[in-house]
């Protein structure tokens, strides 16, 4: 099998803090691979550290075949990046961020012209793409700053949350060009994002990394049914406490969760346990207005795995710089 990114020991601290440790990855070429982890887990330093960014620490990598360290240039050719922080310069127009990406790649006349249509088409700024990007919104500047990471048709494409600030409409556009650059050309995604929706959807194999080390693997099928319970969610009105203390010593619950006026209720046997999870409740007075039974997501494999619900409110790791170059101690940075 050919594996477009491989890790083996792959590791990195900053002083005494250890951000990354004993990372391996296999992840064959054409794959889309979702990355998730808690805040601060460590997957943009991963990020970071496969796009040359970063120098690892510890162990080593290769994508597309070369190496990050020592043949950064090769990989760097080979691939494109779309980081959390746009590397865009708004004093240019859309139009033209796009043909300069495509000079620095060495495309000629004929091949800006026909990238930058067809990028032009994916993120549907219309006129806009003739105005200066310091006019754009947020989401207008991250779709361009994607078309800009695609614009040389690369091997590999690392995603770090791509469609964070966008509207659904917009969401949905970016997760179609994934796909299409998945089936339609063969490319292999890396995408770590903070919609579990998202790597539910594109994935094909998730990692899920937490204090720096990956903890599990596999499909999102597969996770989802690692866990063996379904998940009774039961809405009540007032104090959900009550509703727990009910529900104690009831057959087949497994573990109680409340979430603000909710009761999530995890059990081996749905089907088999909502029936007495309800006459319980209903014996004890909860008010419920309303009980529902589904199958385990992605958040309650998160639960599981980390011990807390999915979020992404603080930044990942200590901040380097985000553009390829770019670094706050040139050591940081593979040549």
């Amino acid at each position: 099998m050919e594996y477009a990114i491989q890790a083996s020991g792959l590791g990195r601290s900053f002083g005494d803090k250890v951000a990354v440790v004993d990372v391996d990855l296999n992840i064959p070429a054409g794959e889309t691979f979702g990355f998730l982890g808690p805040n601060g887990a460590g997957k943009t330093t991963c990020v970071r550290m496969l796009t040359t960014l970063l120098r690892p620490t510890a162990g080593h990598a290769t994508v597309a075949g070369a190496d990050v360290q020592t043949q950064a240039s090769e990989v760097r050719l080979r691939i494109g990046v779309a980081l959390q922080a746009t590397a865009v310069d708004p004093k240019q127009t859309g139009r033209e961020f796009l043909d300069l990406q495509a000079r620095l790649y060495g495309l000629n006349r004929a091949e800006r012209a026909r990238r930058i249509t067809e990028l032009a088409e994916m993120v549907d700024l219309g006129d806009a793409l003739n105005d200066r990007i310091q006019t754009y919104s947020g989401g207008m500047a991250r779709r361009i700053d994607l078309a800009g990471a695609l614009v040389h048709q690369p091997e590999i494409v690392f995603l770090d949350e791509p469609t964070t600030g966008l509207d659904p409409a917009s969401r949905l556009r970016v997760w179609e060009e994934i796909r299409r650059l998945n089936t339609e050309e063969g490319t292999t995604v890396f995408l770590t994002t903070q919609y579990l929706e998202e790597a539910d959807e594109l994935a094909e194999r998730i990692g899920i990394i937490d204090d720096g080390t990956i903890v599990a693997r596999g499909t999102p099928t597969e996770l989802k049914r690692s866990l063996g319970h379904d998940v009774i969610i039961a809405q009540v009105e007032g104090d959900a406490t009550q509703a727990c203390n009910a529900l104690d010593g009831v057959a087949g619950v497994e573990h109680l969760e409340v979430l603000g006026g909710e009761v999530l209720i995890h059990t081996p046997d749905g089907p088999a346990t909502v029936g007495e999870v309800a006459v319980r409740l209903h014996e004890s007075n909860v008010s419920l207005r309303n009980l529902t039974l589904r199958q385990p997501t992605l958040d309650d494999v998160f639960l599981e795995i980390t011990g807390s619900r999915f979020s992404s409110e603080e930044p990942d790791q200590p901040t380097e710089g985000e553009g390829f170059g770019a670094s706050a101690d040139p050591e940081e940075v593979s040549p």
